[in-house]
């Protein structure tokens, strides 16, 4: 039997398009009942803040064929579509991007309410975008940095790291703005003049890393290796890297709350339950507390004092740090095993195993 499907109208900057929805009451959220129909509602109202933040970049589509189980890892396997799939109508964008291994492929670009509605229909749940512009992908437009608490730490303990960091980035000449990240962490952006490469900003992010590490040691740490982290706020520096990407501002996380990467005032952290921030809430909180990230990008500035920072810590012995296991081996990385397994003899003075 065929699945139902319905049309809807659209309303585009350019004008109205017809979208096929099928199977809207599908449910996505088992726990709460929310349909596929309803998850489009949500984009529909959301759509103005969601393209401020998220529109005219490549974006990773995570989509989710069986919706979201009850629980965590039940009926949620997604998969990523970054390629354009076939069928893909012509409003919705695309942009030929570099990644890190050199090779190139067209990514998927979202720029008007019609091509969101396209991604649910698509069965999307979380969108990730990159920190660049389809207008100029290889330059980042903002640094962002993951606040990810580990075993035994929770989001209130990412909370004043936030605030901390925030006063780091302030001292480096950057304005700093805030999220959750539909989970347990917290998301810190600082909108930057896109003159740097990827490269350059990751070297940006891990100063301002290593320098709130300094200020919080017992709280705080830039350990990329698990066994070194112990209950501390991990500051993921990985996450500035070209093709790395986080739960984009107002996206759905596919997890039973279906909570959302929501932004908020520097004000609202202090006691703040991220779990209040749901695809059925967060529409309302637009109407009455305005999108706190509108205008993020008017003033941006500059990472020249965090690179200052870094070549500060190089020539003080403090150098490259490990890049995710997919990338190329990277001029300066250490080697790439666990500090636990290493041993110094199998390895020489550029990171690169004896032998090689």
């Amino acid at each position: 039997m065929a699945s139902e499907r319905i049309t809807l109208t659209i309303a585009d900057p350019d004008g109205e398009r017809e979208v096929a929805l099928s199977s809207p009451n599908k449910v996505i959220w088992p726990k709460l009942g929310i349909t596929k129909a309803e998850l489009v509602e949500y984009f529909q109202a959301v759509s103005g803040p969601f393209l401020e933040a998220n529109g005219n970049r490549p974006v990773s589509l995570e989509r989710f064929r069986n919706g979201v189980g009850p629980a965590k890892g039940q009926g949620a396997q997604g998969f990523f579509s970054k390629n354009p799939p076939a069928g893909t109508p012509d409003f919705v964008d695309a942009v030929m991007v570099t990644y890190n291994s050199g090779r190139q492929h067209p990514q998927i670009v979202l720029n008007r309410p019609s091509a969101l509605v396209w991604a649910a229909q698509m069965n999307t749940i979380v969108f990730h975008p990159w920190a660049s512009l389809a207008t100029d992908p290889d330059n980042p437009v903002e640094l962002r940095i993951d606040l990810d608490p580990q075993p035994g730490t929770d989001f209130s303990d990412a909370v004043p790291a936030a605030h901390a960091l925030r006063d780091v980035l302030h001292e480096a000449g950057l304005e700093a703005f805030v999220k959750t990240s539909g989970n347990r962490g917290l998301h810190v952006f600082a909108p930057i003049v896109p003159a740097h490469e990827f490269l350059d900003v990751r070297h940006a992010v891990i100063a301002a890393g290593r320098e709130l590490e300094r200020r919080m040691p017992d709280r705080v740490t830039t350990n990329w290796w698990k066994e070194e982290r112990g209950e501390r706020i991990f500051v993921d520096f990985n996450q500035a890297n070209r093709d790395r990407t986080m739960a984009g501002a107002y996206s759905p996380r596919a997890l039973p709350g279906a909570t959302v990467a929501t932004p908020v005032h520097w004000e609202e952290l202090d006691g703040l339950d991220p779990a209040q921030f749901t695809v059925r809430s967060v529409p309302k909180r637009l109407g009455e507390v305005g999108d706190p990230w509108a205008g993020k990008q008017d003033a941006p500035g500059r990472i020249d004092t965090l690179l200052e920072w870094w070549e500060r810590d190089k020539a003080n012995g403090l150098g490259e740090l490990p890049f995710p296991p997919e990338f190329p081996k990277m001029p300066g990385e250490p080697p790439r095993v666990q500090p636990s397994k290493k041993v110094a003899a199998n390895w020489d003075e550029n990171g690169d195993p004896v032998g090689d």
